[in-house]
């Protein structure tokens, strides 16, 4: 808050507590506490960088919902950047604090963030990313792919022995999540002892069950969220 601005408010005598004490913990005393830590993000980490959500006060499908015109986004894809909150990400992984992190979000934000794609499962796919479905090699580019759907793209694989047509991969609503991504994500929350929820309304299934997982080792689940999650969900957690 700017002093400029606080000069201007009319006083009042509870402002509510200032000054509470903080807490600053060792690198050792987190490791401790938290052995695996999984992320799992929503649309909402991505609202800052200019990208509407879905199910928000604002959201594509709730003014769908009330007939109101649709958000426009403040940028294309290709020019959004990574928030905050995806760099804050990045240094937890850097500190050896975050293990994993399992995405929704299709605007390659994680990726361009800086965290290694080996400890990313993005189970929606990437806007940015291309796929051989014959070599398996993966492709991203500066420049959000034509399609989705998992379909061709214009472009072929480099690879001289192989030249298959590349696909992009980003799903529709009729299409299966990747097994490969799901098996990583799976994998990694069955590991974890902790499981951070941030900015999604965990409903799009099956992704939303993955957080769950961690529960059957003793593990723990923080959603941080501006909405409320469905009751069953709350109800399990």
């Amino acid at each position: 808050m700017s002093l400029g601005y606080a000069e201007k408010l009319s006083f009042i005598e509870d402002v509510g507590k200032v000054g509470m004490t903080e807490f600053f913990e060792s690198p050792r005393i987190l490791q401790e506490k938290s052995k695996h830590m999984v992320v799992f993000t929503g649309a909402g980490i991505s609202t800052s960088c200019g990208i509407p959500d879905f199910r928000g006060p604002k959201g594509i499908w709730t003014l769908q919902r009330e007939g109101k015109a649709l958000p426009k986004a403040a940028l294309p894809f290709n020019r959004a950047m990574p928030s905050i909150t995806h760099m804050a990400l990045v240094e937890l992984e850097k500190a050896s604090i975050l293990k994993f992190v399992i995405s929704q979000n299709v605007d390659g934000l994680h990726l361009r963030s800086g965290l290694p794609r080996e400890k990313v499962a993005e189970l929606h796919g990437d806007s940015f990313m291309e796929i051989c479905p014959s070599c398996g090699a993966e492709y991203v580019r500066d420049f959000e792919i034509e399609t989705i759907g998992l379909k061709e793209t214009l472009r072929r694989c480099p690879d001289a022995a192989c030249r298959a047509r590349l696909r992009d991969t980003v799903l529709d609503w009729q299409d299966a999540l990747p097994q490969k991504e799901m098996e990583a994500a799976e994998k990694n929350c069955r590991m974890a002892d902790l499981v951070l929820c941030l900015g999604t309304s965990l409903q799009i299934t099956p992704a939303c069950n993955l957080p769950l997982k961690c529960l059957r080792g003793g593990g723990k689940i923080v959603i941080v969220n501006l909405q409320k999650t469905p009751k069953d969900k709350k109800a399990s957690l």
